[in-house]
């Protein structure tokens, strides 16, 4: 099992897939990476060479920003934007859609579960 950046990426995956399991790196820069490393994308996991997996560990570590720095940038720019008060932050603050998105219908994935509001339910029969 090869592990690139403190993640264990899949054996039976070729590796153009397989390193996009690393947060932070896409099918984009997952080719980009394999093109500097001079590594063939459609190559399984585990048919790797060691030299070829500490290429793309180095490629990875010296150029690109993943896994936990990664989160910690983001959490960090939405934390200056809650502080310096943006419309974006109050978006985020308030657990909404920050980018334009109606919330009228759908944005059920920011909300959360749907919440019957008013006379949906029957009353309870009452002693006379």
């Amino acid at each position: 099992m090869a592990r690139i950046s403190g993640i264990v990426i899949p054996d039976g995956k070729q590796i153009h897939i397989a390193i996009t399991y690393i947060h932070g790196i896409g099918r984009a820069f997952s080719a980009k990476i394999l093109e500097a490393a001079k590594v063939e994308p459609t190559i399984r996991v585990k048919d790797l060479t060691d030299a070829e997996i500490s290429r793309i560990q180095e490629i990875i570590s010296e150029s690109y920003t993943v896994e936990g720095e990664l989160q910690r940038v983001v959490a960090g720019n939405i934390k200056r934007l809650k502080d310096i008060n943006a419309y974006r932050g109050s978006r985020h603050k308030a657990g909404l859609p920050s980018k334009g998105q109606r919330t009228r219908t759908n944005a059920r994935t920011r909300r959360g579960r749907r919440i019957t509001v008013g006379g949906a339910q029957k009353k309870a029969a009452t002693k006379t």
